[in-house]
């Protein structure tokens, strides 16, 4: 199988998830359900997982239940210092130019975070474009609608063609159902049913699927 399009994640993915910056877009998110929704702190934890299991993000769920504003909540929780958590890549960048297939990111974020990621990552160059929340019309992953719509946005590949590489196994399964090729980004799996490889991180991508560059 010849590979022709890599979809990456953003955020755990591009970056290694314990430098602290999801948890504190994690830490946003709470505030903004306590401060903008009005909801009850001590109910919070319980309801995000609530939605991200239902709905996968816990933007639609606030959308499906509280009406909230999308551009509202996503300038909300991603304003935070990004220098304090992330600085330039520039082993990663080598690897990801070094890759003949075209490279999307693919994320439920929107793309006015992945594009501030993506410059202090120093990895712009690297991707032929952001296939973003709002792109995919707020449909997410693993949502099947997602996918297609990320198909479509880079040029109609065949699942099969396809590569997605990830830090949830969910959106994986979603993926690998529709034929793609699945690799998990986790410092701790060995082995999970819904991967085709797994990685701790991605400056082992080459050493692990060499089948990348053939």
């Amino acid at each position: 199988m010849v590979y022709t399009t890599i979809f990456f994640d953003l955020d755990d993915t591009l970056y290694t998830r314990r430098n602290g910056l999801w948890d504190a877009i994690g830490a946003r998110m709470n505030r903004y359900m306590v401060e903008r929704v009005g909801l009850p702190e001590a109910d919070v934890p319980l309801l995000r997982r609530h939605y991200f299991e239902t709905y996968g993000t816990t933007l639609r769920g606030l959308q499906r239940h509280y009406k909230v504003d999308s551009d509202d909540y996503l300038a909300f929780v991603h304003d935070i210092r990004l220098r304090n958590y992330l600085q330039p890549e520039p082993e990663l960048r080598r690897l990801l130019l070094s890759l003949p297939q075209r490279c999307w990111v693919f994320t439920n974020a929107d793309s006015d975070h992945a594009k501030r990621v993506l410059t202090i990552l120093g990895l712009v160059e690297c991707f032929s474009g952001i296939i973003d929340i709002k792109a995919m019309d707020f449909a997410c992953k693993p949502e099947t609608e997602a996918y297609q719509r990320a198909l479509f946005l880079s040029g109609s590949p065949t699942p099969e063609e396809c590569v997605l590489i990830d830090d949830s196994s969910v959106n994986l399964k979603a993926a690998r159902d529709l034929g793609m090729m699945t690799i998990l980004v986790s410092p701790d799996a060995k082995e999970h049913p819904a991967a085709t490889y797994i990685i701790p991180n991605l400056a082992v991508l080459r050493r692990t699927a060499p089948i990348l560059w053939t």
